[in-house]
């Protein structure tokens, strides 16, 4: 298309946001607002994750399938959540089991983090969370092990 007066040929630009189909997808939009609006314990922790501090790479809030994981190492697998006192009410307890499950059939380790626990023990947080990622013969390679009366 050759604009009027310019003698140039360009491409309209869209005034949807465009980007490819991956940056239109819902749960990227979800990630993105929640990477502005993370709450004081994952602002903390990201802090001390970010730019390879401990060796290895941190993602924040990054979509995996249907759901926005917290923090997510992609060396390890391993899936980071911070979990408030809003995770012990309602109907939060049998969403968190959904999306466990839903990772975990995945192949993704998931470690839970009290957000009391970065509040008070950000140093022992870290450590576990690098003991973790550089140590995970000590962690079962795929999932928590079988409840009694199940078999894998």
């Amino acid at each position: 298309m050759i604009l009027p007066g310019t003698g140039r040929g360009t491409v309209p630009r869209r005034r949807n946001g465009g980007g490819g189909l991956s940056l239109r997808k819902p749960s990227v939009y979800r990630a993105r607002k929640l990477r502005r609006a993370m709450s004081l314990p994952e602002a903390m922790l990201w802090q001390q994750l970010r730019g390879k501090k401990l060796g290895f790479k941190v993602l924040r809030q990054h979509p995996i399938g249907p759901y926005v994981v917290d923090f997510y190492v992609s060396a390890a697998r391993l899936v980071i959540e911070v979990d408030g006192e809003a995770h012990d009410r309602a109907d939060r307890p049998a969403k968190d089991e959904r999306r466990d499950g839903y990772l975990d059939d995945r192949g993704y380790s998931i470690m839970r983090v009290p957000a009391v626990a970065v509040l008070n023990n950000l140093e022992g947080v870290l450590e576990g969370i690098a003991v973790r990622v550089t140590d995970p013969l000590h962690h079962a390679p795929h999932g928590s092990p079988p409840r009694p009366g199940e078999e894998r």
